[in-house]
């Protein structure tokens, strides 16, 4: 079985602090359409510093952190965020890759299609690509991460 994965928080803190954080009432993809058309860096930063939540910065680790890795087929699935610690490797080790690839189609199946987008995206590490100027180093700049996507 996998080690567990050092950069993710415990799964008891992420669903804790997934259905505790009051969100955005604004889709993922939404926000990510801000940040495309924001005209500038500073503008880009500022809608996603508007919009950090827990959820919101636990989709953007698992789009950009090259340490977290999906535990799922790449592409898309046949067809967010409390449990994505599940589809990390090293995430939670309980479950075998068929009821992993099963959960996450079923939560695919209740999204949106838009927000199912974003997470195929985030998934995929294309997440970049979807949203324009939706960076790597822009998300860092904005949440304050260091090169591990953690604060100092």
């Amino acid at each position: 079985m996998a080690e567990r994965n050092p950069n993710l928080i415990s799964p008891k803190t992420m669903e804790a602090m997934a259905s505790t954080a009051g969100g955005s009432r604004e889709l993922y993809s939404e926000i990510f359409t801000k940040i495309n058309n924001a005209k500038d860096k500073p503008k880009k930063i500022e809608v996603l510093k508007k919009h950090d939540t827990p959820n919101m910065r636990m989709v953007l680790k698992g789009a950009f952190d090259p340490k977290i890795e999906w535990d799922l087929p790449p592409g898309i699935p046949p067809y967010i965020a409390k449990r994505l610690y599940n589809f990390f490797k090293g995430g939670n080790n309980q479950l075998n890759k068929i009821r992993k690839e099963t959960l996450f189609i079923q939560m695919l199946e209740g999204l949106h299609a838009d927000e199912a987008k974003v997470l195929i995206d985030m998934k995929n590490k294309t997440l970049n690509k979807t949203y324009k100027g939706l960076t790597s180093d822009m998300v860092k700049e904005a949440f304050g991460w260091n090169a591990d996507f953690v604060k100092p």
